[in-house]
């Protein structure tokens, strides 16, 4: 499935061409496709191990992955990826790539979540930490700056655009004129001006391992940045409502940081359904659940 226009191809054969000039000792190691996302193809890697190529040349987050995991990893409360290998550039592949290891455990969902309380908590407690992590010499700059880490206001053209597509698209099966009431209502608030932390930057539920009904692994840091807190709360509206409170009373979540978090999760929403649209139905069904879920929030009050 191609999502981008400057997609490079990944195949079997490629992967292991790769590991035949980087890595022999993996070469002959069963190998089998285990999901995609937005940005990078995963293949897993015998047992214990996990090939994670870029979509796109753009190497940003398999070098922020490299660098940062090994040094955020033993602060954290629950695994996390393991880099064991930095693969280099070749003429069938001109872009960074890795090697972690491999994490067991399930999608987080309701058929593996026992408690969604429980989980909701779990996460905060993991946000709360990773948060509270000392940037250790780290700046909102170059590969650690992102979108999600800084304020709304400079998104408004662009997500803009985003309600127009949803509206041509979905039309009436979504109550687009409403969100983007939300979207304004956010954009109306003060900035956040709390210091910058550590953030993961893309907390949704493909992200979040479960393992005996519970948290288990956080995965898939390749949007990790430094920045405002704001938009690393926007997927709990990817969870049920429980999860969502619990995490949101854990955290003592304010009004106002509330509000900004949702907006970002409509940001997110419209801009996937209208990217999405035509290449990647599954993601724009997920686009369209959680628009859905802070639809039904906001008229419940």
């Amino acid at each position: 499935m191609t999502l981008h226009e400057d997609e490079i191809p990944v195949d079997e054969t490629l992967i292991r061409s790769l590991l035949r000039a980087q890595r022999p000792e993996w070469a002959g190691l069963p190998l089998s496709r285990a999901g995609a996302g937005s940005d990078n193809t995963m293949y897993r890697l015998g047992d214990d191990l996990l090939v994670r190529l870029p979509r796109t040349a753009d190497g940003r987050s398999v070098r922020k992955e490299q660098e940062w995991l090994p040094r955020l990893a033993p602060l954290l409360p629950c695994p996390i990826p393991e880099p064991v290998h930095a693969g280099t550039p070749t003429d069938a592949f001109p872009v960074l790539w890795s090697v972690h290891r491999w994490i067991d455990g399930d999608e987080a969902g309701p058929d593996t979540v026992r408690d969604w309380a429980a989980f909701g908590a779990d996460l905060a407690a993991v946000v709360r930490e990773l948060h509270g992590i000392d940037l250790m010499g780290a700046t909102r700059a170059g590969d650690l700056s992102w979108y999600r880490g800084g304020v709304l206001g400079p998104c408004d053209q662009w997500v803009g655009a985003a309600f127009e597509d949803c509206r041509a698209t979905v039309g009436s099966g979504l109550d687009v004129d409403t969100l983007e009431r939300l979207w304004r209502a956010a954009l109306a608030l003060p900035d956040p001006s709390g210091p910058h932390v550590w953030l993961h930057g893309d907390l949704k539920p493909t992200n979040l391992l479960v393992r005996d009904g519970g948290l288990h692994a956080v995965i898939d840091f390749g949007a990790l940045s430094v920045g405002f807190p704001d938009a690393e709360h926007a997927p709990v509206w990817d969870l049920p409502p429980r999860a969502r409170q619990a995490y949101r009373d854990a955290l003592d979540l304010d009004d106002a940081t509330w509000t900004r978090a949702r907006a970002w999760a409509i940001a997110v929403g419209v801009s996937g359904i209208s990217y999405y649209w035509h290449t990647w139905p599954a993601f724009v069904a997920e686009c369209r659940a959680r628009l859905q879920a802070i639809l039904t929030d906001a008229a419940a009050g």
